[in-house]
């Protein structure tokens, strides 16, 4: 006789996992949540009244390989900001207001503790942008992973006015670029960290006075969710765009939410680079280049408004506790990004 349980895959201990996160779930809820925990799907109230003409918004994304390096230290509740963050900051680009939230965790044998570290993680950053932690999926899958290994995916949905969405539409010429400081690497390029700790023979656990901490702990600093912020941002001005800085750094996104004739330039030096930055480039001896195509170089966002608007737009965001930098502005010229 062959159970579920030889096979590799206990419900008992699933079930258990389910009630114990039940609690920090919850504390995401807000009146519109109608589903109890554990339902089949996740139930949301959208209030379409208080809207004209609503614009439903989703983003969907992973961590990527930061993961590993929570694995091998063993810590594993801040991944899970990293989850909501990467989602949540993508939906803000349309100043869409994030809604519900939901995970996939896939791992070869389901070890409770790490999953409720993981969940505790994804309720800390749908509180931190104001979004209810809806649902999930715990895939216990053995043979699929190697003991200790998981995966982590998330799926967010959002809603904006549909005649103040912000899109990239309505940039111009003599448009002024505020960055918003990025919290470290946030959750790209960290293949080519770990390759370059494994080519100098670096430890997680190794002491970096340049941090003021391990070289672990640095690595899994949250990526910093800048959702209430940009509401606050969009409710007093006109926004033109808004690019995440993720994976292609500053060039590769910030190219997304330009019209065709306009040129973006910014002026390096106009804000602090972080020293994960400095330490990466010099330990590595990464080409600048290379830096600015992988990295966000501590800039996390960015926001294009009128030339008229910045003052206040600065105001704003540091009233918000955001570090905004202005970092550049638009001119005319093919749809391009210059770093000067």
């Amino acid at each position: 006789m062959i159970t579920y349980k030889d096979a590799g895959v206990d419900i008992e201990k699933a079930d258990k996992f389910v009630q114990q996160i039940k609690g920090f779930v919850k504390e995401t809820f807000n009146k519109n949540v109608i589903t109890p925990i554990g339902g089949f799907a996740g139930a949301y109230l959208l209030e379409v009244a208080k809207y004209k003409n609503p614009v439903i918004t989703s983003s969907t994304d992973g961590v990527g390989t930061k993961l590993k390096i929570a694995q091998i230290m063993d810590k594993h509740d801040t991944v899970g900001i990293d989850l909501v963050a990467m989602c949540v900051n993508d939906l803000i680009t349309t100043t869409s207001k994030p809604l519900f939230f939901l995970d996939y965790i896939a791992t070869g044998k389901l070890e409770p503790q790490t999953a409720v570290d993981i969940v505790k993680g994804i309720a800390e950053g749908c509180k931190q942008a104001e979004c209810a932690l809806i649902g999930g999926e715990t895939a216990e899958m053995p043979g699929m992973y190697k003991d200790g290994e998981y995966d982590l995916a998330g799926f967010s949905v959002g809603v904006v006015e549909k005649d103040k969405m912000v899109d990239g539409s309505r940039t111009e010429e003599g448009d002024i670029l505020i960055g918003l400081a990025s919290s470290g690497i946030h959750s790209n390029g960290y293949s080519l960290v770990r390759k370059l700790i494994e080519l100098k023979g670096y430890k997680y656990t190794d002491y970096i006075k340049e941090f003021g901490k391990t070289l672990g702990e640095e690595l899994l600093t949250p990526t910093k969710i800048y959702v209430k912020s940009v509401l606050k941002l969009a409710e007093e001005i006109d926004i033109k765009a808004i690019a995440h800085i993720t994976g292609g750094g500053i060039g590769g996104n910030l190219i997304r939410v330009l019209n065709d004739n306009i040129t973006a330039v910014i002026e390096e030096g106009s804000w602090e680079i972080l020293p994960v930055f400095k330490w990466i480039e010099k330990e590595g001896n990464v080409p600048k280049e290379e830096m600015y195509k992988t990295f966000n170089m501590g800039i996390g966002l960015i926001i294009a408004v009128s030339e008229k608007d910045k003052d206040k737009a600065i105001k704003i965001l540091e009233e918000n506790r955001e570090k905004a930098y202005i970092i550049g502005y638009l001119k005319k010229g093919e749809k391009s990004v210059q770093i000067i």
